[in-house]
């Protein structure tokens, strides 16, 4: 079974992330920011994945340190689980509707992180998180992990439009990192990733 651990310790930031694709609905969420916990919460169960994540960081300067480095942890224990990629579906995409929200991600688990947004919030801050911090997080999973991920969303409300991204991505994610049976090799012409 594949899982990873990683801790990261800053001072501005203390970091534990447990990420297993292989197992079902073991689920853990506490960055000290709900909004971020419940995105990172439907991020995983969707995603059919287990999650662990206990952060601590300065909440009492602004959420920034702490989601931007949840982001590099998670993109670390994605990397470190997906091993060599071997077996893996590796490409995978999901389009999800939240009322009159949508988000589409494409994603390729290839090794080369990448993050492309397309859409724009209709406000400033989202559940007390400046907007700009949600591609943020994005893009430090995403560099850190490994992932080239294409994020086209639109819509009205911004709660909406937050959580179709993270289910979309959790779909997406699990998706691409599910084993295809009978498949031992590494999906790549080059033979790594």
């Amino acid at each position: 079974m594949r899982s990873a651990e990683v801790v990261r310790e800053t001072k501005e930031t203390n970091i534990r992330i447990v990420f297993n694709p292989d197992l079902r609905g073991e689920i853990s969420i506490d960055t000290g920011v709900a909004f971020f916990d419940h995105m990172l919460n439907s991020f995983a169960r969707h995603g059919g994945f287990s999650l662990t994540v206990l952060a601590k960081g300065d909440l009492e300067v602004d959420p920034h340190h702490t989601i931007e480095d949840v982001g590099i942890v998670l993109g670390s224990a994605i990397k470190q689980a997906v091993g060599d990629g071997r077996g893996i579906r590796r490409f995978a995409h999901a389009i999800i509707p939240m009322d009159e929200s949508r988000a589409t991600v494409a994603l390729d688990v290839g090794g080369r992180g990448y993050l492309v947004m397309d859409g724009a919030f209709t406000g400033i801050v989202t559940g007390g998180i400046p907007n700009d911090l949600f591609e943020h997080f994005l893009y430090s999973l995403c560099i850190n992990a490994g992932i080239t991920t294409h994020v086209i969303f639109s819509g009205v409300n911004d709660h909406h439009k937050c959580e179709a991204i993270f289910k979309a991505f959790g779909v997406a994610l699990g998706e691409a990192l599910s084993l295809v049976p009978g498949r031992d090799d590494v999906p790549s012409t080059k033979g790594t990733l």
